[in-house]
C-alpha cells in the first residue's frame, strides 16, 4: 500500500496536491497542540503527582516555553536553509518522542526535561507551514490556506479536553502522553509520503516573481535593520500571551476558580477554541475577500486585524462573571481575536518580506511571542493568588490594542537594497 501511495503521489495535479499538503499540515498542527495542551488539562492531577503549587506549575510551563522561544528562530533559519519537508519531518518525530517521554517520566526532573524537548521541537511546524503556504498559494488564496493550516491549533485545543480527560479517567495520565506521541509518529510518515516542492508554474503564480532560487532576499544581519521585523516582533511579544493564557491557564482556571470538574472541562472546555477556529477562518477569508476587491494585501490584513482586536478587552470582565458559562462565553469571543491575529500575522510576514526570508522572520517572531508568554506565565504564577485574577485580566485587556498601534506604525513591505541583498 505504501508503494502505491508513493507511486501515485506524483500523478496528482499541483492544484489538488497543494490542498492535500494543507490537510496533512492541518493534522500535524492538531496533534502539535494536543501534545502541548495535555499539561494544562491535567494541571490538578500533575500538581498532585509531582507535589507542585501554582509557581511550580508555572516553572513547568516555562521550561516548555523557553525552549520553544529559543528554538523558534533556529527552526525558521533551518526551514529557509534546508527546506520545509525535512525540517518538519524530523520536528514531528522529535516532539512525538518527547510526548511519549513525558508519559514514562517518574520524577519532576524527567518530566521537565521532556517538556523542554517538546518545546524545542514543536516550533518546526509553523515556519515550515508558512513557507509551504507562501510557495504554493497566491495572495488571493494565501490567508485562507494559511488559516486552514493553522486552524489545526484550535482544533487541537478543541479535541484535547475531551480526549485527554477521557484517556486519563479511563486509563491513566501517563497513557494520555504515550498515545498522543504514538499518533505523532504516524503523522511524520504521512508527511514524508505526501510533500514535494511546487513546480515552477505554481511557484511563479504564488510569488508573482522569478523562481525563489533567483529571488533576492535580506542577509540575516540586515533583517534586523528593518522596521517591519521589529514591528512584528513587538506584536507577537505583546499579543501572544493572551492566547497562551487560553491554552495553559484557562482549563485550570475553570476547575479551580469556576468550579468545573476534570470531566466537565473535558465536556465543555473545548468551546472557546471552536469559536476561535471558526471565527479566525472567517476573518482570514474576509481579508482575502478584501484583496479580491482591490485592497492591497497588507492593508487588507491590517483592516481585519484592527477590527477583531476591538473585542479582546472583554477579558477584563472575567473575574466579575457569575458562572463558568459566562467565562466560557467571554473567552470564546476573546479567543477569536487571539487566533485571528496568530493566523494572519503569518500572512503579514509573507507579504512584507521576500519569500526566502519568511520562515526566518516567522521563526524570530515566534520566539519573541513565546518570550512574552514566558514573562506572562511567570507573572500569573507568582501573582494569581496575591494580586488577584482581576488585575491579571485587566493587563491582558490592553495587549491587543497596543498591537494595533504597532501594526499600523511599523509594518510595511520590505525590499532589500543592493547592499543588503543576497541571492
Amino acid at each position: 500500500m505504501i508503494k502505491a501511495i508513493t507511486a501515485n503521489r506524483w500523478k496528482m495535479p499541483p492544484s489538488k496536491r497543494r490542498w492535500l499538503i494543507i490537510a496533512v499540515i492541518f493534522i500535524a498542527i492538531v496533534f502539535n497542540y494536543v501534545d502541548r495542551q495535555i499539561v494544562s488539562i491535567l494541571k490538578p492531577v500533575l500538581k498532585t503527582e509531582f507535589s507542585l503549587d501554582d509557581s511550580g506549575y508555572a516553572v513547568i510551563l516555562n521550561i516548555f516555553t523557553i525552549c520553544y522561544a529559543v528554538m523558534y528562530p533556529v527552526t525558521g533559519w533551518m526551514v529557509d536553509r534546508f527546506g520545509a519537508r525535512l525540517v518538519m519531518f524530523f520536528g514531528i518525530i522529535t516532539w512525538s518522542l518527547a510526548c511519549i517521554g513525558g508519559g514514562i517520566s517518574r520524577t519532576i526532573g524527567q518530566f521537565g526535561f521532556f517538556r523542554g524537548l517538546l518545546g524545542a521541537a514543536e516550533p518546526t511546524n509553523f515556519p515550515a507551514q508558512l513557507k509551504v503556504v507562501t510557495v504554493w498559494f497566491p495572495g488571493k488564496l494565501r490567508a485562507t490556506a494559511n488559516s486552514l493550516c493553522v486552524a489545526g491549533s484550535s482544533i487541537g485545543a478543541i479535541i484535547a479536553p475531551p480526549v485527554i480527560a477521557w484517556i486519563a479517567i479511563s486509563y491513566s495520565w501517563q497513557t494520555a502522553f504515550i498515545a498522543m506521541g504514538a499518533i505523532g509518529l504516524l503523522i511524520a510518515i504521512l508527511w514524508r509520503l505526501v510533500y514535494r516542492d511546487p513546480p515552477k508554474d505554481i511557484l511563479q503564480e504564488a510569488t508573482g516573481s522569478a523562481p525563489v532560487a533567483e529571488e533576492v532576499a535580506f542577509k540575516w544581519k540586515d533583517l534586523w535593520k528593518t522596521k517591519s521585523l521589529w514591528g512584528i516582533l513587538l506584536i507577537r511579544f505583546v499579543s501572544d500571551p493572551v492566547w497562551y493564557f487560553c491554552l495553559f491557564w484557562l482549563p485550570g482556571y475553570l476547575q479551580e476558580q469556576s468550579g468545573l470538574t476534570l470531566a466537565q472541562v473535558g465536556m465543555f472546555g473545548w468551546i472557546p477554541f471552536l469559536f476561535a477556529d471558526l471565527g479566525a477562518i472567517g476573518t482570514s477569508a474576509w481579508s482575502d475577500k478584501l484583496v479580491r476587491k482591490g485592497y492591497a494585501p497588507l492593508r487588507a490584513r491590517k483592516i481585519m486585524l484592527t477590527t477583531v482586536a476591538c473585542v479582546s478587552p472583554l477579558c477584563a470582565l472575567t473575574p466579575y462573571l457569575s458562572s463558568a458559562w459566562s467565562t466560557l462565553l467571554v473567552f470564546s469571543i476573546v479567543a477569536i481575536a487571539c487566533l485571528s491575529w496568530l493566523f494572519t500575522i503569518s500572512v503579514v510576514v509573507a507579504e512584507a518580506f521576500p519569500v526566502k526570508n519568511v520562515a526566518s522572520v516567522l521563526g524570530i517572531a515566534g520566539g519573541f511571542g513565546a518570550l512574552g508568554a514566558v514573562l506572562f506565565n511567570y507573572f500569573v504564577g507568582q501573582f494569581m493568588g496575591t494580586l488577584g485574577a482581576g488585575k491579571i485580566f485587566m493587563a491582558m485587556a490592553f495587549l491587543h490594542p497596543i498591537a494595533i498601534l504597532i501594526l499600523w506604525t511599523m509594518v510595511r513591505p520590505e525590499k532589500p537594497s543592493a547592499q543588503t541583498a543576497v541571492n
